[in-house]
C-alpha cells in the first residue's frame, strides 16, 4: 500500500479542517455500515416483524431522501457547509437514537419506527449536497483528486471493518444496541465538523427557494457534460439495480445454490472500491471525465458472468472490476465537479446530480422480476448487460464528455470549459472574479503548514 500511496497524497491530511472532515467521515462511514445489519434484524425479530415490514422502513427513508435532496442544495449553498452538515449528523443521531431506543424497549408499536425513519432519510438529504461542495473550500485546487481519493479510501475501507462489527454486535449486544452504537458516530462526526474553518465567502443575493433551485437547474442544465453523465448513471443504475441487485441474487439461489456466490460477489466488489481509491490517487488524466466514463464499460462484465453461470472466482473478478471502476469515476467526477462548477452553486448542481443518477433506479426493481419470469433470469441479465454498455457509448459520443479537460490550479470554474460545454439554458452569471478571490482567501487561511507543496503527476 505504500507504494500505492505516494507521500504527496498524504500531504492533504496536514490540513487540519481537511484532517477533521476525514476523520468525521470515517467515524460516520463506520456507524453507516452497521445500520443496514442491526435495522434489519431488528424489525424481522421485533413482535410481528416481516420483510414487508423491513422494506416499508427502508422506503420510507429513502423518499424522504430523494423529497429533501434539492432543498438540501439550497440551504448548503446559502449556508456554512460544514455546518449544515453538523445539523445534518445530529438530525440523524437523534432519529437513529430514537430508533435504537424502541428496538431495545421491544416495541411492537411499528408507526414511531417509521416515523423515525423520515427523520434519518432527511439527514443526509442535507449531508450529501454539503459534503460535495466543502472539500474544494478547505483545500487547495492542485490537492482536490488526492483529498477526494483519500476520503472515499477511508470510507471504503470504514465500510468493509463497519460490515464486521456489525455482526459482532448484532450477534452480541443485540440490533438496538448496535443502532444505538451507529447514533454515536453521527455525533463522533459531528464534533470533528464543527472545528472545521471555511475562508470567508460572498453572500448570495437573497432570492426564494424556487428561485434558488432554478438558478441551481440552470447551472446543471448549461454543463452537456453534467446532465449527459447524470443521465447515463440513471439508466445504468436501473440496469444495475435489476440485473445485479435483483437477478443477482436469484441467480445465486437457483443456480449456485446459496448464498456463497453472492457473499463472495459482494466482497470482491467491496474490495474492488478500496483499491479503486488507491488507483484514482495516482492518475491525473488530462480528460477527466472522458477516463471516468471509459471506466464505466467495467460495470458490464458482471451481468454475462451470472447470465452464464460462471465460477465463483470469476463472478468475484467481475464484482472487483466493478468496484475499481466505480471508484475511479467518482473521484473523478467529484473532483471535476469542484473545479468546473461555481463554488456558490456547486451543492445545488450536486443536489441534482444525485437526485437524477438514482431517478430511475426504482424501474430497474420493479421491471427485473417480471422479466425474468417472462424471459429467464439470464436473457434479463444479457439484456441489461448490453444496455448498461450502451449507456457508456452514448455518453462517449458527446464532444463535451471526451473534451472536457482537467483544470488547473488557479483556474476560476468555467474558463477551461466554455468551448466544450454545450449551453442549453440561460447563460452562466460571470464568476471568475469571485473564484479568484475566493481562492486568495483560501491561501491565506487554510490550516496547512507553510512548507507543503504538491507534485501533481500528468498522464
Amino acid at each position: 500500500m505504500a507504494t500505492l500511496i505516494r507521500r504527496s497524497d498524504l500531504q492533504v491530511l496536514r490540513n487540519r479542517s481537511y484532517l477533521r472532515l476525514y476523520c468525521a467521515r470515517t467515524g460516520s462511514m463506520l456507524g453507516n455500515a452497521i445500520s443496514p445489519v442491526a435495522l434489519a434484524f431488528a424489525v424481522l425479530d421485533m413482535p410481528g416483524g416481516s420483510a414487508t415490514k423491513l422494506g416499508l422502513v427502508l422506503l420510507v427513508r429513502q423518499l424522504a431522501q430523494i423529497a429533501l435532496l434539492l432543498f438540501g442544495g439550497v440551504i448548503a449553498d446559502r449556508l456554512p457547509r460544514n455546518l449544515v452538515m453538523v445539523a445534518s449528523d445530529l438530525m440523524g443521531a437523534a432519529g437513529q437514537a430514537g430508533i435504537a431506543a424502541l428496538f431495545i424497549s421491544h416495541t411492537s408499536n411499528f408507526a414511531p419506527i417509521l416515523a423515525l425513519a423520515v427523520v434519518t432519510g432527511a439527514a443526509p438529504a442535507l449531508f450529501i449536497p454539503a459534503s460535495t461542495g466543502l472539500i474544494p473550500q478547505v483545500v487547495n485546487r492542485e490537492q482536490l483528486q488526492s483529498a477526494n481519493a483519500l476520503l472515499r479510501f477511508s470510507m471504503n475501507s470504514s465500510t468493509i471493518v463497519g460490515a464486521a462489527i456489525a455482526g459482532v454486535l448484532t450477534g452480541t449486544i443485540g440490533p438496538g444496541w448496535a443502532l444505538g452504537v451507529d447514533a454515536a458516530s453521527f455525533l463522533f462526526s459531528a464534533v470533528f465538523l464543527v472545528g472545521v474553518k471555511l475562508p470567508p465567502t460572498e453572500a448570495l443575493p437573497k432570492a426564494s427557494k424556487l428561485t434558488d433551485l432554478r438558478t441551481g437547474w440552470r447551472e446543471f442544465a448549461s454543463r452537456q457534460w453534467i446532465w449527459a453523465i447524470v443521465l447515463q448513471f440513471s439508466l445504468a443504475n436501473a440496469c444495475y439495480n435489476g440485473g445485479i441487485n435483483v437477478l443477482g441474487p436469484l441467480v445465486a439461489h437457483t443456480r449456485y445454490g446459496g448464498v456463497l456466490s453472492w457473499t463472495v460477489f459482494s466482497v470482491a466488489r467491496a474490495a474492488g472500491l478500496v483499491v479503486g481509491s488507491l488507483v484514482a490517487m495516482r492518475i491525473r488524466p488530462r480528460h477527466p471525465i472522458r477516463v471516468a466514463t471509459y471506466v464505466t464499460f467495467g460495470f458490464v462484465p458482471a451481468f454475462f458472468a451470472w447470465a452464464a453461470g460462471m465460477p465463483i472466482w470469476v463472478l468475484a473478478v467481475t464484482a472487483l472490476l466493478i468496484g475499481v471502476c466505480l471508484d475511479i469515476f467518482s473521484v473523478l467526477w467529484d473532483t471535476s465537479l469542484q473545479t468546473h462548477v461555481p463554488q456558490e452553486s456547486l451543492s445545488r448542481v450536486s443536489a441534482y446530480d444525485a437526485l437524477g443518477s438514482v431517478a430511475l433506479g426504482p424501474i430497474g426493481l420493479a421491471v427485473a422480476g417480471p422479466a425474468a419470469a417472462a424471459f429467464g433470469a439470464a436473457n434479463a441479465l444479457v439484456v441489461g448487460g448490453v444496455l448498461c454498455g450502451a449507456t457508456s457509448l452514448g455518453a462517449l459520443a458527446l464532444p463535451s464528455v471526451r473534451n472536457l479537460p482537467a483544470q488547473k490550479p488557479g483556474t476560476a470554474p468555467d474558463a477551461a470549459t466554455s468551448a466544450s460545454a454545450a449551453p442549453a439554458g440561460p447563460g452562466r452569471p460571470a464568476v471568475a472574479d469571485a473564484a479568484l478571490r475566493r481562492d486568495a482567501a483560501r491561501a491565506e487561511t487554510t490550516d496547512v503548514d507553510p512548507d507543503l507543496s504538491g507534485d501533481r503527476i500528468d498522464s
